[in-house]
């Protein structure tokens, strides 16, 4: 398709068709028999040409400029219109430069939807975008860059103005947008007209933004809102030049103030809750010639309507804390900047002082208020310094770890609550939780509630995360060297009624040797699971844990590890696990890490579990859980079927002994006294008691007593009469044993009859008296008795007395 450009000289317009920047030339254009690469048509001039393809947008621009001379002629004002017409589908810039007398004002009126400002190498939805300058003497100043759908109604500027519109290819516009109107000067640089309606919100640059403000200028922004309406205003990016005199400065002119101008500093907190319309001016100073810097700001506006409780106030009291800030922040600071799009909830401290971020310090009470339609997007994070001074002071001072009730009163979620505990040197910092205690977050046992801990020491050398704690567990308390940060995070509206039981508490501590040392009550219906700090990262080289666990008298607890290794190599030192019950004379266990971690074990005492560490070499990491079980105490069933073996055992000596005796008394034979050889006479346990042989000590010496009898052969002498004969002794000419005679059996000592004690009695000494094993003989029975003791060497046979001491023998 061929096109023809016909313009007129009256127009002063100038067409230039050109290659698109950094396009290899495919495409040319057709003058009559001449191809070229580029085309430019003057005023007056009338050309006919075609493209050399069929989609010249691809490789072609054009730009169409009209000069207009408001100095020496007169300005053509009213709609600007986009001529000339049938140009080819190109990317095509219209381009307007106006010159005007510094004297006078010009003023470009867009029509609905307004223009939008946009940040330098941003690009508008439509690709449809204003630029403007303005020119004053040889200087050009870049106003900005705008879109279409904004609140941008006019801009009035001093001198002359370029005005550049650009349109894609397949634009359908056919209208600029704007009129040009002619005004008295304005003397400043430039007005930029807002209208906001509703609520909404602008963002806007100060002229040549990101660059530098020009030096010593003014330029004002007028915002136009009704006045049922409320405005805040939030410097989101500025910088400041460096003055040789006057004082950079924004100045606001606010309807029915009784300090109008009122002056701000770019760096104080800008006015909140204006009600109405306002106008804001930007005031540049004289800059160093040497070293200018650059003034430049990025603000935002925001229209909202009136809160409901925007009047209402609530009190903030910080008078009796120490060390404490309280910031009112919105939901994801300071990580994440909001989209200025979004809705926003601004903190007052007074009528007139709002901001989205607001921050209260200790020592002052405050009243507060909100403009905010939704409280639940605001956060509460609190920070409280504790230190230790005076060491006779602060050791013996308990600290409560609390949420004060001025932050959990307030209508906003508390985020997190951060103590800071700084131990001065040879002092360490305990933490308790006597009644609630902790629970350690791991993954086969997490943490439900609505707020957690997350402990963490700073050493010199390196930071230990010790973990992620909640209420409710084992842990009673945890003791660590140097400084420790708490964080105490919440997790929904349950910690308004659950943070009343709070009880974390904190002292100073003397020196501990390990880094970390933990003391722990298992509950007895649970497992406990425990890890190293640093999980999963691994303890820092040369780290030293320790947890100390407390075992029940009537339980007993199973320790297990998670897994069979430590799974770490050791470049330098090395690593060890060390288990030891806190009992006398108990072993302690110990394993390095080249070797497997013990066996799931019962602990009947409280013990200890310490995890020392090594510098691994690289790429392995020493970390480890192990978990503990409570389970009362059981009897052995062997022990109890022994028990009711031996029961059973003296029973049957017991009914035999009376038997016998019952036997004895209708015969009246006398009874002999019989020393069987065959008996162990040892105390169970006290083989080394006698140092000499039997044979070399006097304890074969016996009596024989009965209560009715003594030696049978003198009952001949009695003439029949039994008058037995008391206190007569004859030596015993028999075999004599290697073993000593027995104690006396338990049940014959006075002091142990009375006594309800059931505890082992006390050992024997040498100042035992000796014993004696009495046993009955019936006829016939001599010779196998004899026989017994000759197989077994009088060492083997159980004391009749110690079988069956309550049996009627001592009548």
């Amino acid at each position: 398709a061929s096109f023809t450009i016909a313009l007129r000289t009256v127009d002063n317009v100038t067409v230039m068709i050109k290659l698109r920047p950094g396009v290899l030339v495919g495409c040319q254009i057709r003058v009559k028999n001449f191809f070229r690469s580029e085309l430019n048509i003057k005023p007056g001039d009338n050309v006919t040409f075609t493209f050399t393809c069929s989609t010249p947008e691809k490789y072609f621009i054009m730009e169409i400029q009209k000069n207009i001379d408001c100095v020496s002629g007169l300005c053509p004002f009213g709609d600007v219109h986009l001529y000339p017409l049938g140009l080819p589908r190109l990317n095509r810039t219209f381009i307007w430069d106006v010159k005007a007398s510094t004297k006078a004002g010009l003023e470009l009126k867009f029509s609905t939807p307004w223009l939008r400002q946009i940040e330098p190498g941003e690009t508008c939805p439509d690709f449809v975008s204003y630029n403007i300058n303005s020119c004053i003497d040889k200087a050009t100043v870049n106003i900005g860059t705008f879109c279409r759908n904004g609140s941008v109604s006019r801009v009035k500027l001093l001198g002359g103005v370029i005005m550049s519109l650009h349109l894609p290819w397949n634009s359908p516009l056919t209208t600029s947008g704007f009129n040009i109107a002619n005004r008295a000067s304005i003397k400043r640089l430039c007005i930029i007209e807002s209208v906001l309606k509703g609520e909404s919100s602008v963002t806007l640059m100060s002229p040549n933004y990101p660059l530098g403000f020009p030096e010593d200028e003014l330029m004002t922004w007028q915002f136009v809102i009704p006045s049922s309406m409320r405005a805040s205003v939030f410097f989101h990016n500025y910088s400041l030049s460096n003055c040789e005199r006057k004082e950079e400065r924004v100045e606001y002119y606010i309807p029915g103030s009784l300090s109008n101008p009122e002056v701000f500093k770019l760096s104080d907190s800008q006015p909140a809750n204006i009600p109405g319309s306002f106008n804001l001016s930007l005031q540049g100073c004289d800059q160093d010639a040497q070293n200018p810097g650059i003034l430049r700001l990025l603000f935002q506006v925001v229209v909202q309507h009136p809160q409901v409780d925007e009047n209402v106030t609530h009190l903030v009291d910080l008078s009796k804390e120490l060390n404490m800030t309280v910031t009112i922040h919105f939901e994801g600071w300071p990580s994440r900047i909001p989209v200025m799009s979004e809705p926003i909830c601004l903190i007052c401290k007074d009528p007139r002082t709002c901001d989205r971020v607001l921050t209260l310090v200790s020592g002052a009470i405050y009243k507060i208020s909100f403009l905010c339609k939704d409280l639940s997007r605001l956060r509460i994070t609190a920070e409280k310094g504790i230190s230790c001074v005076d060491l006779r002071w602060c050791q013996r001072k308990i600290f409560y770890l609390l949420v004060p009730k001025a932050i959990t009163q307030l209508p906003i979620q508390l985020h997190k609550f951060i103590w800071k505990l700084l131990a001065p040197d040879l002092i360490n910092i305990e933490i308790t939780s006597p009644s609630l205690k902790l629970q350690q977050h791991v993954p086969e046992q997490r943490c439900n509630t609505s707020y957690s801990y997350s402990i963490v020491g700073a050493t010199p050398e390196t930071e230990l995360n010790v973990g992620v704690f909640c209420p409710g567990g084992s842990v009673e308390k945890i003791q660590m060297r140097n400084n420790v940060t708490i964080s105490l995070k919440t997790f929904g509206k349950r910690f308004l009624n659950e943070s009343k039981h709070q009880d974390l508490q904190m002292s100073f501590v003397p020196h501990i040797k390990d880094e970390c040392s933990f003391t722990v009550s298992p509950d007895p219906k649970a497992k406990v699971y425990l890890q190293t700090p640093n999980w999963p990262y691994g303890l820092p080289p040369y780290v030293s844990i320790s947890w100390y666990v407390v075992v029940p008298k009537k339980q007993v607890a199973r320790l297990g590890f998670s897994k069979d290794r430590m799974g770490i190599a050791c470049e330098t030192g090395r690593a060890y696990v060390n288990i030891k019950e806190e009992t006398a004379g108990a072993e302690e266990t110990v394993r390095r890490e080249d070797e497997p971690l013990p066996e799931p074990r019962n602990m009947y005492h409280d013990f200890w579990v310490n995890v020392s560490n090594c510098k691994p070499v690289d790429k392995t990491q020493l970390t480890l859980q192990f978990r503990v079980t409570l389970a009362d105490k059981q009897i052995d069933l062997g022990v109890i079927l022994a028990v009711l073996a031996g029961a059973g055992v003296l029973a049957a000596i017991g009914l035999t002994v009376c038997c016998v005796k019952k036997k004895k008394k209708k015969s009246q034979n006398p009874m002999v006294g019989v020393y069987n050889a065959n008996v162990n006479t040892q105390v169970p346990g006290k083989q080394g008691l006698f140092t000499k042989g039997r044979k070399n000590n006097e304890s074969h010496v016996y009596a024989v007593i009965d209560d009715a009898m003594v030696y049978g052969h003198l009952l001949k002498e009695s003439n029949g009469s039994v008058s037995p004969e008391v206190d007569v002794y004859r030596p015993f000419d028999g075999p004599i044993g290697s073993l000593p005679p027995s104690p006396p059996p338990l049940s014959f000592r006075k002091d142990i009859k009375r006594s309800s004690n059931t505890e082992e009695p006390p050992p024997l000494t040498d100042t035992d008296h000796d014993t004696y094993t009495f046993a009955h003989q019936k006829s016939g029975q001599s010779e196998d008795i004899g026989d017994t003791s000759e197989k077994n060497n009088g060492d083997t046979s159980t004391s009749l007395l110690e079988n069956k001491e309550q049996d009627g023998l001592v009548e």
